[in-house]
């Protein structure tokens, strides 16, 4: 598929997806958000370990949690699906989950304040964890400028509703991930705005560092961005309480290596985000998104590392 030359078909198909997510859209906007998210959890819990993304999450937890036994990892697998569903369903109603909701504890927030009063351009990161939108919407309120960083949907006509959605709920300004999101970013830092991303996924070309104890293709675009404004990154994450309501951390800076050898410091530098993420993890295993090949295509053939 060429999303630059799309064929008729291929556009055809983008319309009837794009038709199919409005009005699943438009009947879950009409439950209240408790069922609407329950919806969502029980219908994944049941579907998703039918498909074929379920072979990666199996084999993720394999990787993550040798220690753990195959009762222990189903367990976490199936837990995952219910939260992937209820963060499907939730997404249409984002409007619906921001701190003036009340849905939404806070811990930390004066470090976002303390980011909006003092005008600095920070970066912050964090990872697919329960409903990842959720940090927006917060930093968002705490009235942080800030681009949020993202990978467009294939289907365009998707990727229309995504930042629909997201504007409802205060994100109008997004980097997309690439060169152009580059090149956005870096005007937003200049202009002193914040700039916040998730960073968790594989980056075919970035530096290979551990997480957990596998070696990772990770994105060193993060530490050099972070090395620009000031050496510090705060991480932010989300938990799940009850339903749907949730628990947003701000988290103390992390303060990056600085011995005055760059490339050696953005190595450890993507190191130390990484322990962040994998603390994250392994605190609510079932939370973090395991539908995606996070180590090289290697460890995925047969079942071994």
């Amino acid at each position: 598929m060429s999303l630059d030359n799309p064929t008729f078909a291929e556009r055809l198909l983008w319309r009837v997806e794009a038709l199919g997510y409005d009005v699943i859209a438009a009947l879950l906007r009409l439950l209240p958000v408790d069922a609407a998210s329950a919806f969502g959890g029980a219908a994944l819990k049941a579907l998703g370990p039918l498909t074929g993304a379920d072979r990666t999450v199996r084999r993720n937890l394999e990787l993550a949690f040798p220690e753990k036994t195959p009762q222990e990892r189903d367990a976490i697998r199936i837990a995952h699906w219910e939260q992937f569903g209820r963060f499907v369903a939730e997404f249409p109603m984002l409007d619906r989950l921001t701190p003036a909701s009340g849905r939404i504890e806070v811990v930390g927030g004066e470090r976002l304040r303390a980011i909006a009063e003092g005008g600095e351009p920070t970066l912050m990161i964090s990872g697919h964890f329960s409903n990842f939108e959720i940090m927006a919407a917060v930093i968002v309120g705490a009235g942080v400028r800030c681009q949020v960083s993202y990978r467009p949907a294939n289907n365009p006509y998707f990727n229309e509703r995504i930042i629909q959605g997201r504007a409802r709920y205060g994100v109008t300004s997004l980097a997309p991930k690439g060169s152009e999101g580059a090149r956005e970013i870096m005007r937003a830092l200049s202009r002193g705005e914040s700039v916040a991303m998730l960073i968790d996924q594989k980056f075919n070309a970035g530096v290979a560092s551990p997480i957990f104890g596998h070696m990772a293709h990770t994105s060193a675009g993060p530490v050099r961005l972070a090395q620009r404004v000031g050496g510090k990154v705060t991480p932010l994450a989300v938990q799940r309480l009850k339903g749907a309501r949730f628990r947003v951390t701000i988290y103390e800076p992390i303060v990056l290596a600085d011995t005055g050898d760059r490339e050696a410091d953005t190595v450890t530098g993507v190191r130390q985000l990484n322990e962040f993420l994998e603390e994250r993890i392994r605190e609510r295993p079932s939370e973090w998104f395991w539908g995606h090949k996070r180590w090289p295509k290697s460890m995925y053939k047969g079942g071994r590392d």
